[in-house]
């Protein structure tokens, strides 16, 4: 049964569970290397030893269909998702001051990326959407999929949005090959997409050799409520639950009656749950009901944890709100809607970086480029700020290029 504590006795939830990615690395190393080095021989390697991969090529064509239910759910989500996606965009912007400088930005695309969609315990094809839609909305030309046992649904939707390549491929050696290409494989400017411990490490050790979005662990969520209709609230942390065995769930709350009923519906709705094998595990082992003596003090604590996912059924805290990847405002809103279809992202830092960064984003596939123009009087009057400078960090040349132009 979820444990119920109280706030003193929840550092704990603080130091999360971490995976092992030091012991992952030393794993993942030597086969980032291979397929570095080796490339198509060392990746249909890996793919047969790890994956059960049986053919010639990890390329496979991209097409398949969606059944019309299906179908009609997938447009739904691509429309919401693609709509928020152009929000995001930085925009290009050319300002002219009145000492003649002129200065501003503009957005290039990314030539091309990589998507990571997992297809072990369950084949998820929202993450396929999730990751190629904003990168498309930005303007990426070159799309890739790799996953290692795509399903049905996962080739349709690849189909669906006009992917260029998709590559039958998993884990580390997946990720070496959209960093460092191979012969099939073209070599990406980003990979994006969760997967597990051994793609986690893989993505750290590539990052520098090509763009990542973060390095992923366990899913989570952390719910704060002083009251609430507590089916609803339970429903929502056995969605996260049963992710995975590592996944936590934790309701903040102020109210022991509150924690007592909450409790209680997640042994109801565990009964009948089809996947209640993986959530009970992460109820019993990483989840928790915390009752804290105020909702300030359930904010703050929530900011240390910095989640993945924070549903406030109170929206009025969002003001206080400093670390978090995604939030869900009100009983109206649960987590589950944001993973499909109602349209930010559900690509998200996990671990506690969400204290550096928020999630996916259509931004994250594009440059924004400075530029600026100065006027023979705006750089005749910037002439003294930059040549003292200029000597002061012993940059010889770089005064004269500026008073050369002056005589």
């Amino acid at each position: 049964m979820i444990r119920i504590i109280n706030h003193r006795e929840a550092q704990s939830l603080v130091a999360r569970k971490t995976q092992r990615l030091e012991d992952a690395e030393r794993v993942v190393a030597p086969i980032l290397e291979d397929v570095r080095l080796e490339g198509d021989s060392a990746l249909l390697a890996y793919a047969r030893k790890f994956d059960g991969f049986e053919g010639a090529s990890v390329r496979i064509p991209v097409h398949g269909s969606l059944e019309p239910e299906f179908g009609r759910a997938v447009r739904i989500a691509d429309a919401n998702i693609r709509e928020y996606a152009r929000l995001q965009l930085p925009v290009e912007k050319l300002v002219e001051y009145p000492d003649g400088r002129k200065l501003g930005q503009i957005v290039r695309p990314l030539d091309s990326m990589g998507a990571y969609t997992p297809a072990g315990r369950y084949p998820l094809p929202s993450t396929l959407m999730m990751n190629i839609i904003p990168a498309q909305v930005a303007g990426v030309k070159t799309t890739c999929v790799a996953c290692p046992h795509p399903s049905a649904e996962i080739l349709g939707i690849a189909a669906w949005l006009g992917v260029t390549h998709f590559f039958q491929m998993g884990g580390a050696q997946a990720i070496a090959a959209l960093a460092f290409g191979t012969a099939t494989v073209p070599r990406v400017d980003r990979i994006v997409g969760p997967g597990n411990i051994y793609v986690a490490a893989a993505k750290k050790l590539i990052a520098g050799e090509t763009g990542i979005d973060f390095v992923a662990g366990p899913t989570e969520i952390v719910i704060i409520a002083a009251e609430g209709n507590p089916e609803w609230i339970a429903a929502d942390m056995l969605a996260q639950a049963e992710h995975d065995v590592d996944a936590s769930a934790i309701l903040l709350t102020t109210s022991r009656d509150l924690a007592n009923t909450v409790a209680e519906a997640v042994e109801r709705q565990l009964i009948s749950l089809p996947t209640a094998a993986v959530a009970r595990q992460s109820i019993d082992t990483n989840s928790a009901i915390v009752i804290v003596d105020s909702l300030e003090r359930a904010v703050e604590f929530s900011n240390t944890l910095a989640p993945e996912h924070l549903a406030l059924h109170d929206p009025a805290l969002l003001g206080s709100i400093q670390n978090a990847g995604s939030v869900f405002l009100g009983p109206s809103s649960p987590e589950a809607a944001g993973d499909y279809a109602s349209g930010p992202n559900h690509v998200l830092p996990t671990s506690g970086q969400a204290r550096l960064r928020g999630g996916l984003s259509a931004a994250d596939f594009v440059k924004v480029i400075s530029v600026q123009e100065l006027s023979p009087a705006a750089l005749k009057s910037l002439a003294p700020a930059v040549t003292t400078l200029a000597r002061a960090e012993g940059l010889e040349a770089h005064a004269r290029s500026v008073e050369v132009r002056h005589g």
